[in-house]
């Protein structure tokens, strides 16, 4: 499996200059772009102070005590890289492709080639993803690193998903928080359809962790139009034998109710919680869609670096 399987070239030049950064602080391992308030043995000296009763005596700078007489401690502060997990739906809702337009591609499909974009990117700049697939629960998990090999990993079990059955997302969450242990960045990638009370709750046990939240909403634009005409026979994707004959012109104005309902709950709720909302529709090319997101981010995280200097 190769990267240009998932990912076309036009767009990997789109991403390749741009760099995911963190709003908050995380925590790391290895040399990275990201600050950490951790001090240690680290590349970057920052400062001496001065020793005071209870100091590691390892830290001590025995150079300038030599100079002066007097002990100081060398503090360093710590580069490290941003850890990235990237939760994809796989659940049967996911599988929609519209019928209506030529060269449709499923919210599944554009939400693998999507997350590979994204875990293509933050491994190229240094920092790690792993990944999280999952239906009504999590069916593959692959920890974060930071390898390059790394990224063919994540993307041959990206290919691997298959669509199918329902989810709670809230659930879902829950259960993947006992496999992500380390603050850091988690990508939902998902049409968010089910109870979005329970989502909400679901991503609050990550901001009360302070991860950075990311979610990247998949949209049919069939879904936000409901563009039907004629009688059409609508079939559940997530439950087998579940479909109904039904006159879109007599349900459409209380679709649209529902779904701007629905919409305007996850918004405010993220917004509450601090969490990033991206909605992307799958006639929208991938590559443009995150790189416009990319450069805002960056734009607003380097102003904040700004002002705090």
């Amino acid at each position: 499996m190769t990267l240009t399987n998932h990912i076309a070239p036009d767009d990997l030049k789109s991403i390749s200059n741009l760099q995911l950064l963190a709003r908050t602080v995380v925590e790391g391992l290895n040399t990275g772009l990201h600050k950490s308030p951790d001090k240690g043995a680290s590349i970057e000296f920052k400062q001496h102070r001065p020793y005071v009763p209870g100091d590691d005596l390892r830290n001590l700078d025995w150079k300038v005590y030599a100079k002066s007489d007097k002990f100081f401690i060398r503090e360093y502060e710590q580069e490290t890289n941003l850890h990235t997990m990237l939760l994809l739906d796989s659940s049967g809702s996911m599988r929609y492709r519209s019928q209506l337009r030529k060269d449709a591609v499923s919210k599944h499909e554009y939400a693998v080639k999507l997350s590979a974009c994204l875990a293509y990117l933050m491994i190229r700049q240094g920092d790690s993803a792993g990944l999280l697939a999952f239906d009504t629960a999590v069916r593959a998990y692959i920890p974060p690193r930071g390898r390059p090999g790394h990224v063919g990993m994540l993307l041959d079990e990206m290919a691997k998903a298959q669509t199918a059955g329902e989810t709670d997302l809230g659930k879902v969450l829950r259960d993947a928080s006992t496999k992500i242990k380390r603050r850091g960045l988690i990508v939902l990638v998902s049409d968010c359809f089910g109870d979005v009370g329970q989502l909400l709750r679901g991503l609050a046990h990550y901001r009360h962790a302070n991860h950075d939240i990311l979610i990247f909403q998949v949209w049919d634009r069939d879904e936000l139009e409901f563009p039907f005409k004629r009688w059409h026979r609508f079939d559940s994707l997530e439950r087998a034998n579940d479909h109904q004959m039904l006159d879109p012109a007599q349900m459409r104005r209380a679709y649209l109710q529902k779904l701007g309902e629905f919409r305007d709950q996850l918004r405010s709720g993220c917004r509450k919680q601090r969490v990033d909302l991206v909605e992307v529709t799958t006639d929208e090319p991938y590559g443009v869609a995150l790189a416009a997101y990319l450069a805002r981010r960056q734009a607003l995280a380097s102003r904040s670096r700004g002002g705090r200097r």
